[in-house]
């Protein structure tokens, strides 16, 4: 009997540890990161429907802390993913090459999980004697998100290549200055400065063309010759290594994501004018995400070839054997390109 007080003594001391809540510093976290523009609306959904959190719970994973913070461009973004600032990463297709160049064949090798949207972007303009590709030279400065790397940038390099020849990639490079899509949108509608030109993304794009001084120059899809992806989501070989279930959780999250953005892109709209304070009507921002050509869908389309064009101008060191490369064995499922 005195051994039995004795142990229930104990489980009565244990009791108040066994039944309290999990400290801060257990909950595992998963810090996100994405850009201004709309080609990100599965983050917005995963943060306003906690999906990262559900599919996490489901794996036995009951707590989840998830934080987003928004970046201009490329640049910045691979820069706290490699300080480990960052855990996803949303971003264009030649971002993650750039990215994945660099730490390829390292126990942190950058891969994506999927991709987000398949959208054109458009070069625009306030001058009206700028209409083709010859004309861009006038432009003054081009408004990109990130010179060099981002998907705007690289497409500028790409329709030199085609124009004048792969030698004259860099023929628009010293014309392109790095801005956030709001205040490029704001300096070509006003006029003001250098900004001649602006390779515009959705609802900046949207909201120029309805400008009458603002028209089209070049489009993506055209530098391209086809549709190919604008975004994706990439992490760390190491977050998934230390993570593997809470991996698992979140690339199940980014397909309910993907498919909520499909079913229902107004409920996504009106999450994407919350996250950005927008002024846009849902009804704007939802014909947008419903435009022809615009596709929200994880898989990545016309990679390999932005790929092999950034190898042969040297952005990146060795040319992909295909789009399997880049991307984590969990999307070799997709029918990817």
């Amino acid at each position: 009997m005195k051994r039995l007080a004795f142990l229930l003594g104990l489980l009565c001391a244990a009791a108040p540890a066994l039944l309290a809540p999990a400290r801060a510093d257990d909950i595992p976290e998963v810090r996100v990161a994405r850009q201004f523009s709309m080609g990100y609306l599965q983050l917005n959904v995963l943060d306003h429907e906690k999906l990262i959190q559900k599919h996490a719970a489901a794996m036995g994973i009951p707590q989840v802390k998830v934080s987003t913070f928004k970046f201009n461009g490329p640049a910045a973004m691979n820069d706290a993913l490699l300080s480990d600032s960052i855990d996803i990463v949303s971003g264009s297709p030649q971002g993650l090459l750039t990215i994945w160049s660099r730490t390829r064949g390292t126990s942190n090798e950058i891969r994506a999980l999927n991709a987000l949207a398949t959208l054109p972007y458009v070069l625009t303009t306030n001058d009206p004697t700028i209409k083709t590709v010859e004309d861009i030279t006038r432009c003054g400065k081009i408004a990109v998100p990130s010179v060099k790397v981002s998907a705007q940038a690289v497409s500028l390099q790409m329709a030199a290549a085609k124009q004048w020849g792969v030698k004259a990639f860099n023929r628009f490079d010293s014309q392109t200055v790095s801005m956030s899509p709001p205040d490029s949108t704001v300096a070509l509608l006003g006029g003001t400065g250098d900004i001649g030109c602006n390779f515009a993304v959705p609802p900046y794009l949207q909201q120029q063309l309805q400008d009458p001084k603002i028209h089209p120059v070049l489009n993506s899809f055209d530098v391209w010759d086809g549709p190919n992806t604008f975004t994706v989501v990439y992490m760390s070989s190491r977050f998934r290594t230390r993570n593997p279930v809470l991996f698992k959780a979140i690339f199940a999250a980014l397909q309910e994501a993907t498919d909520r953005v499909n079913a229902d892109p107004a409920t996504a709209a009106r999450y994407w004018i919350e996250d950005g304070d927008s002024k846009l009507s849902v009804d704007f921002v939802k014909s947008i995400a419903t435009a022809p050509g615009t596709r929200w869908t994880m898989t990545p389309e016309g990679t390999e070839k932005v790929a092999a064009f950034m190898q042969e101008i040297g952005t990146i060191k060795v040319k992909p054997g295909s789009w399997k490369d880049y991307f984590f064995p969990e999307a070799y499922g997709l029918n990817g390109s």
